[in-house]
């Protein structure tokens, strides 16, 4: 299958011929010819399989014969909704890219900037929007925004939608888009709300799956090692020791907790940033650059700041602490190991997170393997006798989807960086592999 078989446009063919994109991913082939039938389409699939391709492509050809059908108008006819400012600025690209030959305006728009460019923009007419809810809203009741004329309505990600409170913006913003329009519906989980938000909105979907729900790709090779909370900081610098890790991505769950391992790899001599909600997006998207050009090794993120990051050659993901919502950890580790390629995914796991551990085994329906052969372990005894303490003496953090959002835009208070809990039933504290080849380089990504 080429894209040449999927009826597309040659000024589409020609552009994506220069980015070198030949073979359409499985998204790409199934949805490309439903969303051309104008049918709405409900999209499950992981982080990495290529969906923004699979919807910017065909939006492109539609609009493109619909404007030689009809007379130009400086209306707003496709709106792609998105949950974070770096996901928003990767799909714009993406149009620039694919739409470079069809004469199709697009722009994005984000807050945390001014909004004076965005709006000058506006006036002067775009046909694809790309826009976060908050930004999007905010322009709406300055006048500046106006949907009556939207055919197309993208919901990108709609799982992260969720978790960052961003359900009621949406609704708010659909609300004012024409009831007669195709939708098209992403999301990499399919939880209960999602479902039921894709029910509201969705006409008759055609529906594409790509990968069974919350799976890990099979090209990524993870390794769970037990270690002390203290001892974190010094298995991260252990690990980094190795030369061949060209680049690392590195999560945390809390701002202050991303900023203090900056600190930490930067004292030993590691390059190193931080991307959360509290820097600027200047400041975010020049270490991102930076993290890109390898002028910085190491990038240390938070997960709703690193929702879009796409980074050629990301052979590695380092959960310094689990998250305490399963799906996330989904979400991280495909960063790597994307379109094929193969990557390596590490996890630390202290006493305080055996119970995320245990949700995340249940939801990848696997055990990750142990590392063991590393300098500062933890006897799975000791995680076991500290995770029945903890329980007993009822100090736990509480799971669920609203609790560590800490790079939600609310106050700092209690924003420490502590650790919660996760699980690991079986724990996959048996079966520990001995060895590592973490080292290894993972291949390029098309």
């Amino acid at each position: 299958m080429s894209f040449e078989n999927l009826k597309l446009i040659e000024p589409i063919l020609r552009a994506l011929k220069t980015e070198g994109y030949t073979t359409p991913t499985p998204i790409q082939e199934q949805s490309i010819p439903i969303i051309l039938q104008q049918r709405d389409l409900l999209g499950c699939a992981q982080t990495g399989t290529g969906k923004t391709a699979a919807f910017a492509i065909p939006i492109l050809q539609l609009l493109y014969n619909d404007r030689l059908q009809h007379k130009e108008q400086k209306t707003i006819k496709a709106l792609i909704l998105t949950p974070t400012r770096e996901l928003a600025i990767q799909i714009d690209e993406s149009f620039a890219a694919y739409g470079r030959h069809t004469g199709l305006k697009h722009l994005v728009i984000f807050g945390g900037v001014s909004q004076n460019p965005q709006v000058d923009a506006l006036k002067r007419g775009v046909d694809i929007l790309v826009a976060t809810p908050g930004r999007l809203l905010d322009l709406m009741q300055q006048r500046y925004v106006h949907l009556d004329h939207i055919k197309m309505l993208v919901l990108d990600e709609a799982d992260r939608m969720l978790d960052m409170g961003f359900v009621n913006d949406v609704k708010k913003v659909i609300a004012k888009v024409p009831q007669k329009r195709q939708t098209l519906f992403f999301s990499a989980t399919m939880p209960k709300e999602i479902q039921n938000l894709a029910d509201t909105i969705l006409t008759r979907p055609e529906k594409v799956e790509v990968t069974p729900v919350s799976s890990t790709a099979d090209t990524i090779q993870q390794e769970l090692f037990y270690v002390e909370k203290n001892d974190k900081r010094a298995l991260l610098a252990h690990i980094l020791k190795d030369k061949d890790i060209k680049t690392a991505l590195v999560f945390t769950r809390t701002k202050h907790g991303a900023d203090k391992v900056v600190k930490d790899l930067v004292r030993v001599g590691i390059t190193a940033e931080a991307i959360h909600g509290n820097k600027s997006q200047n400041a975010r998207q020049r270490a991102l650059s930076n993290f890109k050009n390898r002028t910085t090794r190491v990038l240390i993120a938070t997960d709703i700041a690193a929702r879009g990051i796409d980074i050629d050659d990301l052979t590695h993901v380092i959960n310094y602490e689990l998250p305490n919502i399963p799906e996330t950890y989904v979400h991280r580790i495909g960063r790597t190991g994307r379109a094929g390629a193969s990557g390596i995914a590490l996890s630390f796991c202290d006493s305080e997170e055996i119970e995320f551990l245990k949700d995340i085994h249940k939801l990848i329906t696997k055990q990750i393997p142990v590392n063991e052969a590393h300098p500062y372990p933890m006897s799975p005894q000791s995680m076991v006798a500290k995770a029945e303490a903890a329980k007993q003496g009822g100090g736990g953090q509480k799971r669920g989807r609203g609790y560590g959002r800490s790079d939600k835009a609310r106050g700092s208070k209690g924003n420490t960086g502590s650790s919660s809990t996760s699980s690991s039933g079986g724990s996959g504290m048996s079966g520990a592999s001995k060895g590592s080849s973490w080292g290894r380089r993972g291949g390029r990504r098309d």
